[in-house]
């Protein structure tokens, strides 16, 4: 086969040869780490930004998260980064179980010379293998030591004789064991990882997905930058590198002579940002050489759109894409419509089968018998019953979402009760005024699915919810309280009974 041409082409070739167990693409969460070293001060690797799909930064102050937003790039750190890869190390497929392996494969690569000689070396290396401190330490400073009592306190009482043995010195970070290590795994480190994790970030990363860390930084004692590309195979655990305990896949290194921090930054970021790129991430994983990653740069910058200066703020930014609509939905959700009916066919979804039918079942029939006492038997159990049936089919077969309510519930018996009480006091008729109020409800709710309004349930806040709740219960209360009352005057309280005449009242 001849080489293709244009980057364009190579990029097709690249995607279009088989995978192999060590290069399936994997979902990415990148993380961006930086530090600063100056004469006579001990810096360590910081880190400023994360991409799962988008771009999240510490926000200033370092104190917590911006929202996602689309990353906005210069064309200026795009080719910069471009030109990191073909002058910078490029490590494909490298097996190393360590952070302190991976430094000296790195450093290894670096030609000899009077500027970078093997105390430079030296120094570069500890830089490497300085501590990473995450956003989310700061949380859990407290937590630490009170787990890490616990675990003294149980490793002591599993081995009695721990007090008689000589005091011992530990690492911080272990070394895993080569066949651990191979799998990805490291279990001491796996326990201390998983303790200073977000689990509520942890939640939003897809199962499989891998680790891309790029670490950039100003050193004072270089003249000349270090630029690196690592794709580890297999990716490996290391200990502390990545604020979420998921392997290690690609890892970007970038150090160089002070005075250039914020292009530094903007680098590493161009570096994140292609990363998340679908195409990109593929060429990453199967990429055989330098040639190959230089070309999926190459194709993100023909996909790139650019704004002229002065017509936009880079400043500003740009909020991830909603999805929403009616049409919108119906095409995302068509590839699918048949396969979620076949997938539903199989016996291990028989206890979901009879599961949800109970659980439709149940609020049905209890408000549809409440529903009889409040309307006098207008609306009761079986038409209840049979609205929630016909609705509940609808409502499958066209929404997708298994886990809203379907039939009555206590807002509802509420308001057919006050419905009932007014048409009865202005003689209307109750049936045909509920129809006209279903047809209304029904139309409106077409109006705000087609037009998405549903995205404004982001500004219901905890108060306007648990505001609707009480107003819920005082009304039920109030109901309660009413019909004390009612049996009181049907059955009166005797206030002047005799004790010895109690058994024939």
């Amino acid at each position: 086969l001849l080489p293709p041409d244009t980057p364009s082409q190579r990029v097709q070739f690249i995607l279009g040869t088989e995978e192999d167990e060590q290069h399936v693409p994997h979902d990415l969460f990148t993380e961006l780490d930086e530090i600063c070293v100056k004469e006579g001060e001990d810096a360590g690797w910081k880190e400023t930004a994360r991409w799962l799909k988008f771009e999240e930064d510490v926000e200033d102050g370092g104190e917590r998260w911006s929202k996602p937003y689309v990353a906005t790039l210069s064309l200026h750190s795009l080719s910069e980064l471009r030109s990191c890869i073909i002058n910078g190390t490029v490590l494909l497929d490298v097996c190393a179980n360590s952070m302190e392996e991976i430094a000296d494969m790195i450093l290894g690569q670096q030609e000899q010379s009077t500027e970078f000689d093997e105390r430079m070396r030296a120094k570069v290396r500890q830089v490497l293998l300085k501590q990473h401190h995450h956003q989310n330490e700061k949380k859990r400073n407290n937590l630490l030591p009170i787990v890490c009592s616990c675990a003294d306190v149980s490793e002591k009482q599993s081995d009695p004789h721990v007090l008689d043995k000589p005091a011992q010195t530990l690492t911080p970070h272990p070394s895993p064991t080569t066949a651990e290590a191979k799998n990805g795994v490291n279990h001491e480190a796996s326990a201390m990882d998983f303790s200073k994790a977000e689990l509520h970030f942890m939640k939003k990363i897809p199962t499989g997905a891998e680790a891309s860390n790029v670490l950039v930084g100003e050193l004072d004692f270089l003249r000349q930058p270090i630029v690196a590309f690592v794709r580890l195979t297999p990716a490996v655990l290391l200990s502390g590198m990545t604020e979420v305990p998921i392997p290690t896949r690609f890892l970007f290194v970038l150090l160089g002579p002070e005075g250039k921090a914020h292009q530094y930054h903007e680098i590493g970021r161009s570096m994140a940002t292609i990363m998340t790129d679908e195409v990109f991430r593929d060429v990453a994983y199967k990429a055989k050489n330098r040639a190959d990653l230089v070309a999926g740069i190459e194709e993100f910058l023909d996909q790139v759109t650019v704004l002229p200066p002065g017509e936009w703020d880079p400043s500003i930014r740009i909020e991830p894409p909603k999805s929403g609509g009616l049409v919108l939905d119906v095409k995302r959700k068509a590839p699918w419509f048949w396969s979620d009916f076949r997938d539903g066919l199989s016996l291990q979804c028989l206890a979901s089968f009879l599961f949800l039918y109970c659980a439709c079942m149940s609020p049905v029939i209890t408000f549809g018998g409440l529903l009889g006492e409040a309307t006098n038997g207008h609306i009761s159990a079986m038409e209840s019953l049979l609205g929630a049936s016909m609705t509940g089919v609808v409502y499958s077969l066209f929404a997708g979402q298994p886990l809203t309510i379907l039939g009555s519930t206590g807002p509802v018996l509420v308001f057919e009760k006050i419905l009932y009480k007014f048409c009865k006091e202005y003689t209307l008729s109750y049936l045909s005024l509920r129809a006209c109020i279903g047809l209304w409800t029904a139309f409106f709710c077409i109006v705000l699915v087609a037009t998405d309004a549903s995205c404004l349930v982001c500004y219901i806040t905890r108060f306007t919810e648990e505001a609707f709740a009480s107003l819920i219960c005082i009304i039920f209360i109030y109901e309660a309280l009413e019909k004390l009352s009612h049996l009181r005057e049907t059955y009166p309280v005797h206030m002047h009974s005799k004790l010895d005449f109690l058994t024939i009242y």
